[in-house]
């Protein structure tokens, strides 16, 4: 009876230690499992800081412009590309690497992924200096042993180009007083002294003149250059001016424009355009320091840019960027809006809550998306991952654009009917194949995904561009004309406050129209500054730079060079709108 009491003890002490060991197998597999899954999500993340690193390291130290190796893709692609060739030929349109069927214009489409090689241009040699309107210094060099002994017979000429530092000047107002005898009536009255009334100008009881405060703001805002520097220069040339000084009148001045000729400009635009292109970036803005505050940092503020067709670029300023704010810069415009798929724009293609209480139809926003964002997804997932997904993208993406190219010089009635015929099925295609591809990867993580997410969710946005052969493919404009505000901010980092901001953006909007319109933009807001105090308040629309030639092919050149003093203003062109360019 002891031998079974004492086995049956036995046997339930090794069932506890089977237990218990059972349970800590248990607990050991968790554990294992536990850490197989942070040794996964640790790869993941590094792998993708690995991605993120190569990623900066190519946007550090190659080239500006996004390159991929075409002849690569080609060798690696050759299937999918023999497959988008016989797409082509079916559209009776050729291969990319050949001419196409009497649709392409001479020179355009050709070469696998490039358009056709340019030829060099020619060497001319020298330049001719005779041909050019420069003034002219002429220096005579004699010989002191032959001259006054021996017969000069001619020159020998050569011409080089020198530069002459210019300067500022002095300009004296001498306005006439007249001494008027008393009248006949009232023989003891003292004479009539009168002095002829001051000429209204830009800048009241100012030393500056139009001429100069349109050098100041070309230097800042066309050439970045910061006020201290011209401070410098202003020093070195021998009449120094503080920038204190010149930041009043930029702001004041900037002011000015922005309530007249850039609100005509702007209420233009959402009355009339067809497309505005848009896009932001960021700025400094220095806080209002004073009393017992404590002291802060430069906040952030906001540059919108807006391009209306080819008529106006606008520069809005925005403390903060948000659908409100946006909302109000397309406040009463209807028609496409080409932008990326940032999230702040969503609101204008959204329905209204309500209708407009007067009853009038609410204003219809349609989005158009940006290739070139498209594209640089698949470019960043291409040469940080190389993943054979990306790469096909790549070619795809590349491929709609240099079927896009071949009509560029078309009209835009012919480009759509081109674009309808053979730009289409290759967007069908491209968009199913990313369909395919986004049940694939939409559960991993990294580029690839991102690459092809963004393709899939943006297809309307993507495809509309088929809609009118006005439509553009990229929103390419709009990022180089943000490049005034992103290299400026470089030297003068930062603006002094909210006002200083907007007056700086109605500089920046004169400024990029006029270079669109192909004007001088320091001539032209010289002239602008002149005739702006004369001008009618209901055609401030005729000095923006769209109108500026015909306006100023109407005003008498004398009283136009002359900085100050009376000005006739012309009568209005005959057509209700300003006669264009």
């Amino acid at each position: 009876m002891a031998v079974i009491d004492t086995a049956d003890t036995r046997v339930a002490e090794l069932e506890a230690m089977v237990a218990s060991l059972t349970a800590e197998r248990d607990r050991l597999a968790a554990e294992r499992d536990h850490v197989a899954v942070e040794r996964d999500h640790l790869r993941l993340a590094y792998q993708d800081l690995q991605h993120e690193l190569a990623l900066l390291k190519k946007r550090l130290f190659d080239a500006k412009r996004e390159r991929i190796d075409t002849a690569q893709l080609e060798l690696e692609l050759g299937a999918k590309l023999a497959a988008l060739d016989a797409l082509n030929r079916q559209l009776g349109l050729a291969d990319a690497g050949g001419e196409a069927a009497g649709d392409a214009p001479d020179g355009a489409g050709a070469g696998r992924g490039r358009g056709k090689a340019k030829p060099k241009p020619r060497p001319t040699g020298r330049r001719d200096l005779a041909e050019t309107d420069l003034p002219v210094e002429r220096i005579e060099q004699t010989d002191p042993a032959l001259e006054g002994t021996t017969e000069r017979i001619g020159w020998e000429e050569s011409s080089r180009t020198a530069y002459r530092r210019g300067g500022l000047v002095r300009l004296v107002t001498a306005r006439a007083i007249y001494k008027q005898p008393a009248p006949p009536e009232t023989p003891d009255a003292p004479p009539v002294i009168t002095t002829v009334p001051l000429s209204p100008t830009i800048l009241p009881r100012s030393l500056a003149t139009p001429s100069l405060v349109a050098h100041i703001a070309t230097a800042k805002f066309c050439d970045g250059l910061p006020l201290h520097r011209q401070e410098d220069r202003f020093d070195r040339l021998g009449f120094p001016i503080d920038r204190g000084s010149m930041s009043r009148w930029l702001e004041d001045v900037g002011a000015t424009l922005g309530a007249t000729v850039v609100a005509a400009m702007r209420d233009e635009a959402l009355r009339t355009a067809f497309c505005i292109a848009t896009d932001a970036t960021g700025i400094l803005v220095q806080p209002i320091q004073g009393g017992d505050q404590p002291r802060r940092g430069c906040t952030r503020g906001h540059y919108f840019v807006q391009i209306a067709d080819a008529d106006h670029v606008f520069f809005e300023y925005t403390p903060r960027e948000t659908s409100a704010a946006v909302a109000e810069l397309f406040a009463g415009f209807s028609g496409y809006v080409l932008a990326d798929a940032k999230s702040v724009y969503d609101f204008l293609f959204r329905a209204p809550a309500r209708p407009p209480p007067d009853g009038d139809e609410p204003p219809v926003l349609r989005e158009v998306g940006c290739w070139a964002h498209a594209r640089r997804k698949f470019w960043e997932a291409a040469v940080t991952t190389a993943d054979p997904v990306a790469r096909e993208g790549l070619l795809r993406v590349g491929r709609i654009f240099d079927l896009d190219r071949r009509w560029k010089k078309a009209s835009a009635v012919e480009r759509k009917a081109m674009r309808d015929l053979h730009v289409r099925p290759h967007l069908d295609a491209f968009f199913a194949w990313v369909a395919d591809e986004y049940e694939r990867v939409k559960d991993q993580r990294g580029l690839v995904r991102t690459a092809i997410g963004y393709a899939h969710r943006q297809r309307g946005p993507l495809t509309r561009f088929l809609d009118d052969g006005r439509l553009p493919l990229t929103n390419n404009q709009s990022e180089r004309e943000l490049r005034r505000v992103a290299v400026g901010r470089k030297a003068w980092l930062f603006v002094g406050s909210d006002d200083h901001a907007q007056a700086a953006g109605n500089h920046l909007t004169l400024v990029a129209s006029a270079r669109l319109h192909r004007l001088d933009p320091e001539a032209y807001l010289r002239d602008v500054l002149r005739v702006l105090p004369h001008w009618p308040r209901d055609r401030y629309l005729e000095l923006a730079p769209r109108y500026w030639l015909a306006t100023r092919a109407r005003l008498d050149p004398g009283q136009l060079e002359l900085e100050i003093g009376p000005l006739d203003v012309p009568p209005p062109p005959s057509s209700e709108q300003p006669a264009t360019r």
